[in-house]
């Protein structure tokens, strides 16, 4: 009994191992746009509040 319950176990664990992986569907080009616009948004708010603070720290 212990062994079939191992044998299971090992199977189960082989199993999700070797799972089949799920792969997305692939970007469209409007995907890629609007994930590149989102980046860029990004990266300019980030050195526009960096150049604040500095401009902050400056002043006082």
């Amino acid at each position: 009994m212990k062994s079939e319950a191992k044998a299971a176990r090992h199977l189960r664990e082989a199993n999700n191992a070797f799972k089949a992986v799920r792969t997305e569907k692939p970007m469209t080009d409007y995907a890629k746009d609007q994930q590149s616009l989102h980046d860029n948004h990004e990266r300019l708010k980030a050195a526009r509040l960096a150049r604040e603070a500095k401009s902050k720290n400056s002043r006082a």
